[in-house]
């Protein structure tokens, strides 16, 4: 079953043929309104798609309580937060699919005794695949700055019974520090695991925007110069360059395969001895020279 009212930017497209709106008014200030109440309307049906799917509701958590629903799929069992289940990577597991699966199968094919780092874990979509690819005491540092989504993907840790990843609570950056995270669109929809660090002091505001504080980490404080880490998966919406130069001492004793949502300046790849190889749905695979 898919959502009657289809994407927002179908939704908009339309209305704009049906009342046969200009090309040049689609910047109007009332055209604008009107894009974001149809963002809003396809929010509150994809979460009433949801409620129909009638997966069943999380039992009480030892971490505390979790507004989320379980759902599985070939890897594994979910705790699923219901207020961003329309996010892409929900909708996926809630319909017992597999979000980026050619992304995961690199990622699981990976050196299996080496480590894995895995930023942006969300839920923990991709979490249940990953330790159990890994062998002979490879570990799976997870990171994630959103606390919903930490409680979340502690549920998806605790459902599987997975005992090699190390999930730590924060948004990587070069070095520690304090950072805001944007966790709605100024829509006033809750992103999920689209949230993200906003740096100006006029970025992410607005009636409907929630920014929190949160801890600002990097890789090479966490994990330690004993482990080999064979892959650093990246999936930090933009703030990918900050996280790789606070990885450079992990980066420059381990030499793992990178795979990132967003490339950093050219630059900083040819400083550390990368280049582009390829890609995965839509993630950049950067390998040594």
């Amino acid at each position: 079953m898919s959502n009657p009212l289809g994407s927002s930017s179908d939704l908009l497209r339309k209305v704009q043929d049906l009342y046969e709106i200009p090309v040049d008014m689609a910047d109007s200030s009332l055209f604008q309104i009107a894009k974001r109440w149809a963002c809003r309307a396809v929010a509150w049906c994809e979460t009433r798609y949801v409620k129909w799917l009638k997966v069943p509701s999380l039992p009480p958590w030892p971490s505390g309580d979790v507004d989320a629903v379980i759902a599985s799929n070939q890897y594994g069992q979910y705790c699923v937060p219901r207020s961003s289940a329309h996010r892409p990577a929900a909708l996926a597991v809630l319909r017992g699919r597999v979000y980026e699966p050619e992304t995961i199968k690199l990622l699981i094919n990976r050196e299996p005794e080496g480590d894995i780092v895995h930023a942006g874990t969300y839920f923990g979509d991709f979490v249940p695949a990953l330790a159990r690819s890994r062998v002979n005491g490879g570990v799976v540092w997870a990171f994630e700055p959103n606390p919903e989504n930490v409680r979340c993907a502690k549920g998806t840790i605790h459902l599987n019974g997975l005992t090699n990843v190390v999930l730590t609570e924060g948004a990587l950056d070069e070095v520690r520090g304090i950072g805001r995270l944007a966790t709605y669109s100024l829509e006033g929809v809750p992103l999920g695991g689209g949230s993200h660090l906003v740096e100006g002091p006029n970025e992410g505001s607005g009636a409907n925007a929630r920014l929190i504080e949160v801890q600002l980490i990097s890789i090479d404080e966490v994990v330690p110069a004993s482990r080999r880490v064979v892959v650093i998966h990246l999936d930090v919406e933009g703030h990918e360059h900050k996280a790789l130069i606070g990885a450079v001492q992990t980066i420059t004793r381990c030499r793992p395969l990178l795979i990132l949502e967003t490339l950093p300046d050219r630059d900083l790849l040819a400083s550390l001895g990368y280049v582009v190889t390829g890609s995965v749905h839509g993630n950049s695979v950067v390998a040594p020279m």
